[in-house]
């Protein structure tokens, strides 16, 4: 299995408490602790966050 398919696999899988406060920012080394990419759903759609060599972000869908 993939890394983009586990984490998909993943976030289904997670329940509502375990959600974090989307008041309080997330780091970004957090998201990208395993990967320079993280996966991301926005209405039914497939986005790529991916992380470059030079510490900047890229929104790709």
């Amino acid at each position: 299995m993939d890394t983009l398919s586990f984490s998909l696999q993943k976030t289904r899988n997670l329940h509502q408490s375990e959600i974090p406060d989307l008041k309080t920012p997330i780091d970004s080394d957090a998201l990208f602790k395993n990967s320079n990419v993280v996966l991301i759903l926005h209405k039914g759609e497939q986005y790529f966050l991916r992380l470059t060599r030079n510490g900047k972000l890229i929104l790709n869908k």
